[in-house]
């Protein structure tokens, strides 16, 4: 392997790049002619302009993709996540150009990225499943039927689906049908495909994933797991490994049935089992996603492993060189992904200028981002614009290192999500590790955001006061400012 493609762009298409050119690879970058300026063009060996901005027409466009691979001269092609990562057909496509896919094969992918046929194949494998359907409903009556033996509420879920498009709570059976149509409708929008499964709605889950590698060879091993239960509209923003509430031998037990569930469609790369752990730690497998997840960082961070790595190993033949003995966990990482959202506002996506953009550094701090003071955020692209990692040797450090690292971390121009990353991951459910997928819905509230704005501001009217007193040696009254600095003082210890 010569030359990589990366069908990417942004933050993963760098630190894709950076693992290559440390391997002696060479890269090829594709854009859009909206991201012409992006650090990932300017880093790559070569790059190609592959269409309009629109992920359509670009991004999106597995022929355009594969002329630029042959006028390079590239011999392997690395999706990334998002855009074309679990596209069968692209995989299938890559291949038969006779060039490498760093990915699983479009077997695998079509085979998990269907959740009803993920569901048969892992069953086979007795992955612990949550009670429900594991064919295409489609007959309102018998459905109901079967929704009465599960158990109210019940949750309808797209079969080809992903991100909460396609799913309804059913909570009784005098709405089932509306319920179910409108998931249809609304997974045919999204995905091409209509089919829907129900099963029983788990309401307040843990969402913990596993991280497997699997080769060529018949060789898989976990890399333990990530905690993924801070979302908004069914998706992540922060997460950490390990888990706080999973024991070793829980931890054994996931792990091993998420390998059943990668051997299931003859895996091979990296992949991730996410699984629904109820309050007792029962665990249910919800999905596989046949790609790098976003969050893969703070599996690095604890592991040593690095997983872009594994991967191109993978892809050019070779053999997993560790065994799963071989693995240990090292300390505590979060992720808190920066988005341009406004968590002012039900996190709704901004954009606008980085007018000021400075990243933290330190110790246990890691920033993969794509983007540069003085960009614009675009409208095209998902909002988020940099993940921001830190690790420690304990949970309680990790906190306190990633809080340290977000008052560092500079932006300007656009609403971030780096005020409710602070304020999360200070709350005693958080601490504590007592949260579930409901987190936001059940713990915050905007004004808890403006509040500790409000009292910082008073802090720093305070020191502001203090220190002309003391250039000055002029008595000031600081009466007015001294409950505020001391409710400050007590919320941040």
């Amino acid at each position: 392997m010569q030359k990589i493609l990366v069908a990417n762009r942004g933050e993963i298409a760098l630190r894709i790049m950076r693992t290559a050119r440390e391997m002696g690879i060479k890269t090829v970058a594709v854009f859009s002619e909206a991201d012409r300026n992006m650090p990932f063009v300017r880093f790559a060996d070569e790059a190609l302009c592959i269409g309009p901005a629109a992920s359509a027409q670009s991004y999106l466009r597995i022929e355009k993709i594969l002329e630029a691979a042959r006028e390079t001269g590239a011999d392997a092609i690395h999706p990334g996540y998002g855009f074309l990562s679990e596209n069968a057909d692209f995989s299938k496509a890559v291949s038969d150009a006779g060039l490498t896919f760093i990915g699983p094969s479009a077997h695998s992918i079509n085979m998990m990225g269907n959740k009803i046929s993920a569901k048969q194949a892992a069953k086979k494998f007795d992955v612990p499943m949550v009670p429900g359907t594991d064919e295409p409903i489609s007959d309102v009556n018998e459905a109901i039927k079967i929704a009465k033996e599960v158990g109210f509420p019940i949750l309808i879920k797209a079969a080809a689906g992903g991100g909460g498009k396609g799913m309804r709570v059913v909570e009784h059976e005098a709405e089932f049908e509306s319920q179910m149509n409108m998931a249809q409708s609304e997974a045919m929008s999204a995905f091409g495909n209509s089919d829907v499964f129900m099963e029983r709605y788990v309401g307040s889950p843990k969402h913990i994933e596993i991280q497997i590698l699997g080769d060529n060879y018949g060789n898989y091993v976990y890399i333990f797991e990530r905690e993924c239960s801070v979302q908004r509209r069914h998706q992540k923003l922060i997460e950490e490994a390990p888990s706080s509430c999973l024991t070793p031998a829980i931890r054994a037990k996931m792990g091993e049935a998420a390998v059943a569930a990668a051997r299931a469609c003859n895996y091979s790369g990296a992949g991730t089992i996410e699984f629904l752990v109820d309050e007792q730690l029962n665990f249910y497998f919800l999905e596989m996603n046949t790609r790098l997840q976003v969050e893969h960082c703070v599996t690095e961070m604890i592991s040593g492993i690095d997983l872009v790595k594994e991967q191109i190993k993978v892809a050019r033949g070779e053999k997993l060189s560790f065994t799963q003995e071989d693995l240990k966990i090292n300390g505590h990482s979060i992720e808190l992904r920066v988005c341009a959202e406004d968590p002012y506002n039900n996190f709704l996506p901004d954009t606008g200028r980085l007018n000021l953009y400075q990243t933290p550094k330190g110790p246990g701090v890691r920033v993969d981002d794509g983007y540069e003071q003085g960009m614009d955020i675009p409208i095209f692209y998902d909002p988020m614009i940099a993940k921001l990692v830190v690790h420690a040797a304990t949970r309680e450090e990790a906190i306190e290192r990633l809080c340290r690292a977000i008052g560092e971390y500079q932006i300007q121009g656009i609403q971030t999500t780096l005020p409710f990353g602070k304020w999360a991951v200070r709350t005693e459910a958080f601490r504590n590790g007592a949260y579930d997928t409901k987190f936001i819905e059940k713990y915050f509230k905007p004004e808890y955001l403006q509040v500790s704005d409000v009292d910082e501001e008073r802090v720093a009217a305070l020191l502001a006061a203090i220190i002309w007193q003391q250039e000055h040696k002029t008595p000031i009254s600081l009466q007015a400012n001294n409950e505020s600095a001391t409710k400050w003082k007590m919320r941040h210890r």
